[in-house]
């Protein structure tokens, strides 16, 4: 079925080269050359800033390729949830890294494991790639622009956009705004889809490969991680196993970690309201699901700060000491404000079965982050030693 828009366009454009009234089916060879030109026009409109209502920002401003596909614009409270395109407005979520996005899931309910699985943004609200890449540019706090007319307006003012959306889409393609918006998206999502997403390249996929040695601080950190004997990591940041190539790192799955609201943000952006994570998605009535949030995923997960759905701790040790003063009695002072933790935003709910874990010493702690740094992929490395 997702061929069927490529199939089509490439017929239109075997009629108008050849004069044929019967419809020619693409060969494979055809049908992969319109998509690497899918993927390339998703490329471009991935980085055009022309497509916000200050012609500021771009998809590349919140997810930036090269610091891991996140907003890296300050180290401030705006990287806590990223700065609009009218220079002032500002979310309560932090943007998550796009890295490894592809693999998450359709948002669904799995009736066995009674929990809701997938999607794309933090309450998976959108199915698809394609589906989040529509949301920011129509979101006043983001891109700004006031609906999907004024945005194909855009494309149009683009010659390179009319030549390569009715190459690949069709001729008639700037006839609807909703289709044209539509194969906006999809391009995005082509370029998404690339494996310049998803290396997979990272110390630990060559580890798995024979290709590196692991310390003896990373070998503890990894054992930990994958630990069998208690609720380790592993129980919602693992999909594959122990050692499986092409792990990403969650389960795609939705918890309340007790997550203390960032008042930091919240005397910036003005946001009083309780956040309501996975019961702000519409396909969500079920009270129980408030204040879980999706698992992400651990690639990049070492520079990517700040950490959390609203960017609260901004070191990954930290991170590691919150999960552990669950099971720790004297873990009860956050280490970046020298005080006792906050209490969480939504108490109710948290996932309490699932947090119960073997209490962590110091050094355990520090193997877990240097696990965790593994997973960075290798193109971000350097930026290791630059965040020490």
């Amino acid at each position: 079925m997702k061929y069927i828009k490529l199939i089509s366009a490439l017929c239109i454009s075997v009629f108008i080269l050849t004069g044929c009234k019967e419809q020619i089916q693409p060969s494979k060879e055809e049908l992969a050359k319109l998509q690497a030109k899918k993927e390339v026009l998703g490329k471009v409109l991935y980085f055009d800033k022309n497509l916000s209502k200050n012609r500021t920002q771009s998809c590349a401003t919140c997810h930036n390729p090269e610091v891991g596909f996140v907003d890296n614009r300050d180290n401030t409270v705006n990287s806590m949830a990223s700065l609009g395109d009218d220079g002032k407005s500002l979310g309560d979520r932090q943007a998550p890294t796009a890295s490894y996005a592809k693999f998450s899931p359709k948002f669904h309910y799995d009736k066995n494991k009674k929990k809701y699985i997938g999607g794309q943004f933090w309450d998976g609200r959108e199915a698809t790639l394609a589906g989040q890449a529509g949301g920011p540019p129509l979101n006043p706090l983001e891109m700004g622009m006031p609906n999907k007319k004024a945005v194909v307006e855009r494309l149009k003012e683009n010659e390179f956009y009319k030549e390569q959306f009715k190459e690949i889409f069709g001729l008639e393609i700037f006839n609807s705004n909703d289709e044209a918006y539509s194969a906006m998206t999809q391009a995005i999502e082509a370029f998404e889809m690339t494996k310049e997403f998803a290396p997979f390249d990272s110390k630990y996929d060559r580890y798995l490969k024979g290709e590196y040695d692991l310390t003896p601080l990373e070998d503890l950190g990894k054992s930990i991680f994958f630990s069998n004997n208690n609720n380790s990591c592993a129980n919602c940041h693992v999909l594959k196993g122990e050692d499986k190539e092409g792990e990403t790192f969650t389960n795609y799955e939705y918890h309340n970690i007790g997550t203390p609201i960032n008042h930091q943000l919240r005397a910036k952006n003005g946001v009083t309201a309780i956040d309501n994570g996975l019961l702000n998605n519409p396909a969500v009535k079920d009270e129980s699901h408030k204040g879980k949030y999706k698992v992400p995923t651990l690639r990049n997960v070492a520079i990517t700060a700040p950490y959390m759905h609203n960017g609260v701790f901004k070191d990954l040790k930290t991170v590691v000491e919150f999960y552990d003063k669950y099971n720790n009695k004297n873990r009860n002072i956050n280490p970046e404000t020298n005080k006792a933790w906050d209490k969480a935003e939504v108490e109710e709910t948290i996932s309490l079965e699932e947090l119960k874990a073997k209490k962590l010493s110091d050094r355990k702690v520090e193997a877990l982050v240097a696990f965790m740094k593994l997973l960075t992929d290798k193109r971000y490395e350097h930026l290791l030693e630059e965040n020490k």
